[in-house]
């Protein structure tokens, strides 16, 4: 598979950290599609919604059998997740849901979590970029639609930390962050992801089928489309007037009309604390 001519990157080798959800898939797609030779990387931390890198693992063996082979790596640690105190590391907790805002969704950030992945990642990045004898890039799916509620997607932390691996590390600038949907939303992740798919002859549907969002997913792993990830890529579909084709508890109708009546009443909650 020849992916087709698009912008170059900065570097042809990346390490990118793979959830399994729709971010992070995006971002595979959009390295892949720059005929970038791409290293992903996953954490098991314990997280409740394991299913991500099940539905993972089932797109990278679609990938493979497309010819586009990606050195994946799995690093567990459920120990750690369980010191990490968050909704998603405690089944007995309940999980939050509603529109992304503080006050709702604050019990989903596991604390420190993006600092503790990127730095396994970075440090697989230089390494891999001493063995290749080039720069490798560390692509990260972080977007706008989280800064709010995430302090660790935020510009102002990635400058920070960008910092802190260039002065704790020798040969530093062996690495790059490539944060590309940094001060972007869901919906550009998924209008480059069509892109990216059309240009490496796959089928969309089928790809984003293969991913999880929900933080809650059911025993058939279908959402309820009512936790803050779930609204989020509801809308996100809807405003590019596409379905999600992952199943819901929901007729897909009904999911759109919850999600857009719980934005409806972000934005007056907003309004109210502006006057």
């Amino acid at each position: 598979m020849t992916p087709s001519t698009r912008p170059p990157l900065p570097a042809r080798r990346a390490v990118v950290a793979l959830s399994g959800g729709m971010d992070s898939t995006g971002l595979l797609l959009h390295l892949l599609a720059r005929g970038v030779a791409v290293h992903g990387i996953s954490f098991d931390y314990g997280q409740r919604h394991r299913l991500e890198l099940d539905r993972l693992q089932a797109n990278l063996e679609l990938l493979a059998r497309r010819g586009l082979a990606v050195d994946w790596q799995l690093v567990r640690m459920p120990d750690a997740g369980r010191l990490l105190d968050s909704a998603l590391t405690r089944a007995d907790r309940e999980m939050p849901t509603g529109f992304y805002e503080q006050d709702t969704m604050l019990d989903t950030v596991v604390p420190n979590r993006n600092a503790i992945f990127a730095s396994i990642a970075w440090g697989w990045a230089w390494s891999l970029s001493k063995q290749h004898e080039e720069t490798v890039l560390l692509a990260l799916g972080v977007h706008a639609g989280d800064h709010a509620i995430y302090p660790d997607c935020r510009p102002v932390f990635y400058e920070a930390l960008g910092q802190a691996f260039a002065a704790g590390n020798w040969e530093s600038e062996r690495v790059r962050l490539y944060l590309p949907w940094l001060e972007a939303d869901k919906v550009a992740i998924l209008e480059d992801a069509l892109e990216s798919t059309d240009a490496l002859g796959l089928d969309f549907d089928q790809v984003f089928r293969n991913t999880c969002t929900s933080y809650a997913p059911d025993a058939a792993g279908r959402s309820h489309g009512l936790t803050g990830s779930d609204v989020e890529r509801i809308l996100a579909f809807d405003a590019i007037g596409r379905r999600d084709p992952l199943d819901y508890q929901e007729d897909w109708p009904l999911c759109v009309e919850r999600a857009r009546q719980l934005r409806k009443e972000h934005l007056a909650r907003e309004r109210q604390t502006t006057k």
